[in-house]
């Protein structure tokens, strides 16, 4: 299975941001749909690589 911890990661800071309660894990990968899953993990990809850009 795909790591989806990222992806969850940045889920949840949006939630945050938005002043939402983020879902647990087990929830958040067994009720999104693979299109959203593959989006938020995407999005996590290229924050992180440009957090890494920034830092280097």
């Amino acid at each position: 299975m795909t790591d989806y911890r990222e992806g969850y990661e940045f889920y949840r800071q949006v939630c945050e941001e938005h002043g939402l309660e983020p879902i647990n894990f087990h929830y958040y990968i067994s009720s999104l749909s693979q299109e959203q899953l593959d989006a938020y993990n995407m999005q996590a990809k290229s924050i992180g690589d440009s957090i890494e850009y920034e830092v280097s």
